[in-house]
Formats: structure tokens, C-alpha cells, sequence
């Protein structure tokens, strides 16, 4: 317990002089006050894991009244708080009641050094299992969620994925941290969790943030957490991202979209391998391994002027790189294949095969919006397939459009879906299919874009 800290409350200097030659041998800061009115405040910035808090302050009182009071104010703060209530001999009926509210345990004056000590180590103990069960309750709720496409396998067998097979599967058994690149829809995020799973963090979590879209005002409060009343919306006491992965591994995706002037709290917290969160003064140690994703270039994250190279350094010990779907063509039918049947599933739907012909359009197609595109094309062509094999009008696929819809550039076309869709593509197309930039330029959020995407099957 040399690293934890006790608060003594008592208007009686000589209790508070007692209190700290006690104690100061067994834990590492003794925090004293005769001023009732400090208290709330210390307990805000220090969270002592043992408070001793005296009943009575004013002259002559001797209801514990006053008391009362500051233990509501201080179990307000921290409902976890570990109060051990000092009361006079005999005030026995006060400590019961001192319980009721809130209290851990309770001394009569003058004590007994050992059981004085005593107390207060078993207190220590009790604030200690109350964190961690609060770590885990709030850990189990920040990776609750469950993270879109993680039910996908990592399938290919081309020689460029074999390639990036060939890494993982060196990678993954180390705590070296990984960054992939690749662009929008190549399945960064399958990598990621194939890392994860072959890790010897198998066992432990997988937390992921996307870093394009957490708010600036949020990053520190989202990474690493903060405590209650440390800002408005602060409600209760919240761990951070980083702590929650604490033992397992740390998916950043969008890395690349994290603005440059936040970077630096980034990577001095992974540099220490610790967090503080808003509104505390005690750093908190984590255990992560890193892996980054980003659909940025290797030379735009070589450009000083977007990218920390000291945080690149930090994050690409180990660097795998996905090829685009028009790089791994012998890859498409597996794909395919894969889609169809889990939505022929799925959507309870008749078995249908992908004729020859079909198939060579399919393969044929460059797929701009890559594994993410082909699998809602599979998709859409199962739900509105009604022959007896699959044709190509049933994937959303221009060339097999042409036919059917008026050319896009025509200045003279005024339908709103087919113009959106123009606006769209050309917004994609203009930012090298980077969704981050191409949103902001339509004025649109990430997800309101991802929508438009699916919408089109782009």
C-alpha cells in the first residue's frame, strides 16, 4: 500500500498529527485537514483510497450533524469512496447511522494504534477491489459494442494476400506494433483482428476507436476518460479507450485523420504507457499493444505537415500494406461466392449460381469501393436476383447500368438520385477515395456518406 493515499478530517490538530505518524510508514501520501469546507475539493483532485473523517467540528457539537453532511458531499463526488467515521467514546449510535449513509467502518477516540492501522489497511483493500470491479463494469461497457464486420473472415488466396498472410502471421505472436494501410473497403480491420486473434493477447480484449470520428473537444475524455464533475457532461467517473484495452490490443483506425496538433497527447501516452485522465492528477499504467490502420499513403504519412514522424515511428515497427481488389482479381470469385452465400442465407433465398460470363464482368470490374463495395453488390443481387442464376443487371455495376439510366455529365438531367450519386462519386473520386475528406467537402458526417455509399453501391 505504499503508493496509496489517506485524508484525515478532524478539527484537532493533535488527531491529525497522530493520524499522520501512523500511517505515514504504510501508505505513500497522508492528505490532513481541520476544515471541513477544503474537503470536498481535495477528495476531487486526490481521490484518496481511505478517508478518516471526524463528526463533529464546531464547538461543543456533538450530534454529527456536520458530519453527515460532508460524508454526503463526499460519497456525491465518489461513490466509490472508502469513509471510515471518527467519533468519540461512546458516539456508537452516530457511527451506525454514519453507516447507513454511506460510511465503511468506524473508530472511537482515543484509538488503538493497531487497530487503527488495521482498519484502515482493510479499508485500503476494499477501495481497491471497488476500482477494479468499476474498471471492469466501465471496460465491459466500452467494448460492449459490437464492431461492424467482425463476423467476416480475412479470405483470399491470391499471391497478394498471401503476401500480407505471410506478415500477419510473423507479426501476430509479437507485441510489435502494426500499422496497415490500405484503401477505403480493403478490410484493414480484419487485419487487425487477425493480429489480435493469433496474438498471445488472444485472451484479453480488443478495443478499437476510430480516431475520424471522435470530436476534438472529446479526444482526451474518449482515449483517456475522466472523472466525475471534471467538466459539465461529466456525470460519473469513465475510463478512457486506452485503459480499457489495458492487456489486450488497441485497434487506432483512421489514424491518419487525427489532427496534427493532437498527436503529441497521443504519443506521449504510449511513449509512457500511461493515461491521466480529465480531472485527475494520478496517472494510470496501461499494457497495450497498437495496432494503426489508415487509408493514407506511406508518402502523405512521410509529409511532416500531416503526419508526427516520431508517433509514425512509434506505430509502424511492423508495417503491412492491403492491395486495392483491382490488385488481387483471382481473389473476386471467393468473394463472391462468400457474400452470396451468407445472404442467400441470410434473406431465406433460392440457391443460385453466377454464370461464366457474369462472373468475367465481375472480375472485369476495378471495384473502387473494394471488399466493402463487392459485398453490398452480393448483396443487393441476392435480394433482387428473381432468375434462376445471377445476371449481371443485378449488380450495381455502371457498365451494367448504361443501358438503363441516363449519362451522369448530361447537364440536362434533373433527377435528384442520379445527380447525388454523381456528386458522390466525384467527391470520392477527387479525395483518392479518402471518406474523412470527401464527407467534409459534400457537408456531409462520415455515416451520412457510408449511407449514400451503401444507397448507390458504391
Amino acid at each position: 500500500m505504499a503508493d496509496g493515499t489517506v485524508l484525515i478530517v478532524d478539527d484537532d490538530p493533535d488527531i491529525l498529527l497522530a493520524g499522520r505518524m501512523l500511517l505515514r510508514a504504510t501508505f505513500g501520501q497522508i492528505l490532513s485537514s481541520g476544515d471541513p469546507s477544503a474537503v470536498p475539493a481535495m477528495v476531487r483532485e486526490h481521490r484518496p483510497d481511505v478517508i478518516l473523517l471526524d463528526m463533529n467540528f464546531s464547538r461543543g457539537a456533538t450530534s454529527g450533524d456536520e458530519g453527515f453532511r460532508l460524508l454526503g458531499e463526499i460519497v456525491e463526488i465518489d461513490p466509490d469512496a472508502v469513509v471510515i467515521v471518527i467519533t468519540a467514546h461512546g458516539g456508537i449510535n452516530i457511527a451506525v447511522e454514519a453507516m447507513k449513509r454511506g460510511a465503511t467502518d468506524f473508530v472511537s477516540k482515543p484509538w488503538a494504534n493497531e487497530r487503527m492501522l488495521a482498519t484502515v489497511k482493510t479499508a485500503a483493500a476494499l477501495r481497491s477491489t471497488r476500482r477494479s470491479a468499476d474498471v471492469e463494469r466501465q471496460r465491459a461497457t466500452v467494448v460492449a459494442a459490437p464492431v461492424s464486420g467482425s463476423e467476416t473472415p480475412l479470405l483470399g488466396s491470391s499471391a497478394a494476400m498471401q503476401r500480407v498472410m505471410s506478415l500477419i502471421e510473423r507479426a501476430a505472436p509479437t507485441d510489435a506494433n502494426v500499422l496497415i494501410l490500405g484503401e477505403n473497403g480493403t478490410g484493414k480491420e480484419l487485419v487487425a483482428r487477425e493480429i489480435h486473434r493469433r496474438s498471445r493477447r488472444a485472451d484479453k480484449v480488443m478495443v478499437s476507436v476510430d480516431l475520424g470520428a471522435v470530436s476534438e473537444s472529446l479526444f482526451d475524455s474518449e482515449l483517456f476518460g475522466h472523472l466525475k464533475g471534471s467538466f459539465t457532461d461529466a456525470k460519473a467517473d469513465r475510463i478512457g479507450r486506452l485503459q480499457a484495452a489495458d492487456g489486450g490490443t488497441l485497434f487506432l483506425d483512421e489514424i491518419g485523420n487525427l489532427p496534427l496538433h493532437l498527436q503529441p497527447k497521443l504519443l506521449t501516452a504510449l511513449e509512457q504507457r500511461k493515461v491521466m485522465p480529465v480531472g485527475s492528477n494520478r496517472q494510470v499504467p496501461i499494457d497495450v499493444r497498437v495496432v494503426s490502420a489508415t487509408n493514407l499513403s506511406a508518402d502523405q504519412l512521410g509529409n511532416e505537415g500531416v503526419f508526427r514522424q516520431d508517433l509514425l515511428f512509434r506505430l509502424n515497427t511492423v508495417e503491412i500494406v492491403l492491395p486495392p481488389l483491382r490488385e488481387r482479381r483471382d481473389d473476386i470469385a471467393t468473394l463472391l461466392e462468400h457474400y452470396l452465400a451468407l445472404y442467400t442465407r441470410k434473406y431465406a433465398k433460392e440457391v443460385r449460381e453466377v454464370p461464366a460470363e457474369v462472373m468475367r464482368q465481375l472480375r472485369d470490374y476495378d471495384w473502387p469501393g473494394n471488399v466493402r463495395a463487392l459485398r453490398h453488390a452480393a448483396e443487393r443481387a441476392v435480394i433482387l436476383s428473381s432468375g434462376s442464376a445471377f445476371a449481371i443487371d443485378d449488380f450495381p455495376l455502371p457498365h451494367a447500368q448504361r443501358e438503363a439510366r441516363v449519362e451522369l455529365t448530361s447537364t440536362d438531367d434533373l433527377n435528384l438520385d442520379r445527380l447525388e450519386r454523381q456528386t458522390v462519386e466525384r467527391a470520392l473520386k477527387k479525395h483518392g477515395w479518402n471518406i474523412s475528406l470527401a464527407a467534409t467537402e459534400l457537408g456531409l458526417t462520415r455515416a451520412s456518406l457510408y449511407r449514400r455509399m451503401e444507397k448507390y453501391g458504391i
